[in-house]
């Protein structure tokens, strides 16, 4: 690239850094329509190049990091987040005594990335008994449905669950300065509240 000019270059990094949600968005068009073969996969790049680049969208800044083993524990702490909440849903819906409790809650995320607030929505959303209804992008904040929330303990217990996950997401694929923020804040709220969370 030492021939190029400074326009050309950060054009190449641009395009780069955008080169994993192209290929997802591939991957998507062939999921959709679940048969591989030269015309799907060039109509899947066509289509994937004229979403980021011909509808207005807010740029998705890519960290360009990936931390496997981040990765691995969100992954299985996202399975079995699933898999309890499931189960406490499903018991829940079998009791005819129990009346449910609801909360509109309101989350002050750690960050204000779009793509890691996006992520974090989707896996709230992912387990039962939450979902996202409302994103403040400009103040960082989720608002969310959540069961069983009869007590301010409950309400709490939802909000560390929620800023968890966005933790686990930013270690595992943030910027390292959306880890090193991350780690201090963890750090703080554990003083706070004498070493226990």
């Amino acid at each position: 690239m030492s021939g190029l000019g400074v326009d050309e270059v950060s054009r190449w990094r641009s395009v780069w850094r955008q080169l994993p949600l192209l290929v997802a968005l591939v991957a998507l068009w062939l999921f959709l329509w679940d048969h591989i073969d030269v015309l799907t996969i060039v109509t899947g790049v066509v289509l994937a190049i004229a979403v980021t680049r011909v509808l207005y969208l807010p740029p998705v800044l890519l960290s360009g990091r990936f931390n496997p083993w981040r990765g691995l524990l969100l992954g299985l702490r996202m399975m079995f987040d699933v898999t309890r909440a499931s189960l406490q849903v499903a018991v829940l819906a079998m009791l005819p005594w129990w009346k449910p409790t609801n909360a509109i809650i309101a989350v002050q995320l750690l960050t204000r990335s779009d793509l890691v607030t996006t992520l974090t929505a989707e896996a709230i959303s992912v387990v039962p008994g939450t979902v996202v209804v409302d994103i403040d992008r400009e103040r960082g904040l989720l608002y969310l449905h959540a069961l069983g929330t009869r007590t301010a303990d409950d309400i709490d217990r939802v909000r560390r669950a929620v800023i968890g996950t966005e933790e686990r997401i930013v270690l595992a694929i943030g910027t390292r300065e959306q880890a090193a923020s991350v780690r201090h804040a963890r750090r703080e709220r554990r003083a706070a509240n004498g070493g226990t969370r």
